[in-house]
């Protein structure tokens, strides 16, 4: 597929991004173990003396790119050999990646070969560029892109890296190369996540907040936690049923509120929010204060700067009061 023009972020929306809550990165998760030829960075660097920034993304080594993300920007260029358009961009791309000396990474990701990622990042069209920030993708366009657009939205992208505190470089300048360190108890829950140990990392964010109750990030940290802790178990199979048995009970509210946990972690944010804000509507005592708890918590997940988190507030105030 292919788009008549590229559909890019524009700086008014990325300067407002607050990278929770676009696509569940999770489920393309893989085992710790290090990929043959060396981590994402390790690969960058030694491409940064006159080569570009380029690693070939696979299901292998996509969550070290994403784990780099945290110390730059991760343009992923999700191409086929197929296109003659996708092949071109991506030449363009690397030379215009390679002019910024490291402060942010191309990803060229064949979907031929990686077809699980088009799919997590809901692709409408081949080429697309997602970059990803922090572990959160940013859509910065699909189609054909001129050089200035690209550099337009790097240019962006970088702004909003820094505005998050992600300034580190490859092979280009930072004097460690690394990103800051995180606060001790922030470091131990992003192990246990790594881990696959999400009620460590719960609780080593719940130890953050009762030190510092205003800890935003721990707040967060401990919503996106539990979420996927919920998830970790559920089968497709389990999934389907899930969501038969919610059609069937509609006051059920452990029912409701695990598929709302599945419709956020799919991406469905508005739905899940839909959903338990229905459910608060029609109930009323215990189970209508968790469904209300629940959604508060989902609200930290997606982000609270989100627009549909401030819509599903109006909801919420409507359906309380």
């Amino acid at each position: 597929m292919s788009s008549p023009g590229s559909r890019p972020v524009s700086p008014a929306a990325a300067s407002q991004l607050n990278l929770r809550g676009a696509v569940d990165l999770s489920t393309l998760r893989r085992p710790a173990p290090t990929p043959s030829g060396g981590t994402p960075a390790a690969s960058a660097e030694g491409n940064a003396n006159g080569q570009p920034l380029r690693v070939d993304a696979t299901e292998g080594n996509f969550q070290d790119l994403v784990q780099l993300s945290a110390q730059v920007p991760v343009l992923f260029l999700l191409w086929s050999q197929r296109s003659l358009e996708a092949a071109d961009l991506l030449r363009g791309l690397e030379a215009v990646v390679d002019s910024y000396a490291g402060k942010i990474v191309l990803a060229a990701a064949d979907i031929d070969a990686f077809p699980q990622l088009a799919q997590a990042f809901q692709i409408q069209a081949i080429p697309t560029a997602v970059a990803v920030l922090k572990g959160q993708p940013v859509p910065l366009f699909e189609g054909p892109a001129s050089d200035p657009e690209i550099r337009s939205l790097i240019d962006e992208l970088l702004k909003v890296a820094e505005a998050n505190g992600v300034t580190g470089s490859i092979g280009g300048g930072a004097p460690s190369g690394e990103a800051p360190p995180l606060p001790p108890l922030h470091q131990a829950a992003f192990d246990a996540i790594e881990a696959g140990d999400y009620a460590a990392a719960a609780a080593a964010y719940r130890q953050a907040l009762a030190e510092k109750p205003a800890d935003a990030d721990a707040k967060a940290g401990l919503a996106q936690v539990e979420l996927m802790g919920r998830l970790e178990s559920l089968t497709a199979p389990d999934a389907e049923a899930l969501r038969q048995k919610a059609a069937q009970e509609p006051d059920n509210v452990d029912v409701q509120l695990g598929v709302a946990d599945l419709d956020i972690s799919g991406g469905h944010i508005e739905d899940a929010f839909n959903r338990i804000i229905a459910f608060i509507g029609r109930n009323f005592g215990p189970a209508r204060e968790t469904a209300r708890v629940r959604l508060l918590e989902l609200f930290d997940v997606v982000g609270i700067s989100d627009e549909r988190v401030a819509k599903a507030r109006q909801g919420l105030a409507r359906v309380l009061f």
